[in-house]
């Protein structure tokens, strides 16, 4: 397997998917709460990235292995297996090596934290791997928007958050005479859970396009997704009201004075994902118009991780 088969294995160019949450929760934690670990920040790195690789080498593993349809775009030239003619030898020897990486890190990250991280890490690897593998994978099914968003968008930033502010009391678990007592700070919790919400919209949104250009060849292979239950129209009214409840939520947080004050600039760039959204809506293709999920995600949430990474900056200068 040579580099860019591997590369284009893993998709490595939707990464961005989990390392831009990951800077939010990163920053979020430097300009909120002062603090930032460098040991655990590169453990979880590393972690993340190899499980997000190992996940879409099983889904691609997957689609190439159930496809009943062996023709077009989505499989000859999307499909790496099939494009590099790789060897499913070599395809399950990466997917391994990837997730033993991502556990000897996350457990070494586990070390250096508490048992929150080993839950929640331990959580998100295991619905990772049903995510694409298992008799009824959650990508074949209407619930795939929903677990792709929630881990990614929600899991990934409160962890990042979670690994430097330990001693913080957001949340604590301890037992104490046999009795198991969960502690949670209800208000900061809140406003992490509110911070992850546009991440959440954007990577669902992602797997929400996908899954409109792939609606036909999806019915035909088996994959019963949230647009082949509702139908493509309803799919797309769910795609562009998710997009201004993402807006909603960036607006809630400078109000509530979660995130820097000049993130209100951030909401100039709903002009350039709402013609996205029009030429999304006017045309559904998997080569030519799902990109602009893409954009869209990182164009919401890379400029929230650009502002709250300035803010960190400002917060440790001041």
């Amino acid at each position: 397997m040579t580099i860019n088969s591997f590369l284009k294995l893993v998709e490595i160019q939707t990464k961005a998917a989990s390392i831009i949450p990951f800077l939010i929760g990163t920053f979020y934690a430097i300009y909120r709460y002062d603090s930032f670990i460098l040991r655990n920040f590169l453990l979880m790195f590393v972690s993340l990235l190899c499980i997000d690789m190992a996940t879409t080498a099983i889904n691609n593993y997957q689609d190439y292995k159930k496809a009943n349809v062996k023709y077009g775009y989505g499989y000859e030239s999307h499909n790496a297996i099939v494009r590099y003619n790789l060897s499913e030898r070599s395809v399950r020897a990466t997917i391994f090596i990837l997730l033993a990486i991502a556990a000897a890190f996350g457990f070494l990250l586990y070390l250096n934290t508490n048992i929150i991280v080993l839950l929640i890490g331990g959580m998100s690897f295991i619905i990772g791997i049903a995510y694409s593998y298992g008799p009824v994978p959650i990508s074949r099914t209407p619930f795939g928007e929903i677990f792709s968003g929630g881990v990614m968008g929600f899991f990934i930033p409160v962890l990042a958050i979670y690994i430097h502010v330990l001693d913080r009391g957001i949340i604590t678990l301890g037992i104490s005479g046999g009795i198991l007592n969960l502690r949670v700070n209800i208000a900061e919790l809140f406003y992490i859970i509110l911070l992850s919400l546009p991440s959440v919209i954007g990577i669902g949104d992602i797997m929400l396009a996908n899954n409109i250009c792939d609606i036909e060849d999806d019915i035909q292979n088996g994959r019963y997704t949230l647009p082949v239950y509702i139908g493509k129209e309803k799919a797309l009214k769910v795609f562009i009201a998710s997009y201004h409840f993402a807006y909603l939520i960036l607006l809630i947080l400078i109000v509530l004075k979660a995130i820097p004050y000049f993130c209100i600039l951030l909401l100039a760039t709903y002009f350039l994902v709402s013609e996205h959204i029009k030429l999304f809506y006017e045309h559904q293709s998997k080569k030519d118009t799902f990109v602009l999920a893409v954009k869209n995600f990182i164009i919401i949430n890379g400029a929230l991780a650009i502002a709250l990474g300035l803010g960190a900056v400002i917060s440790v200068l001041i």
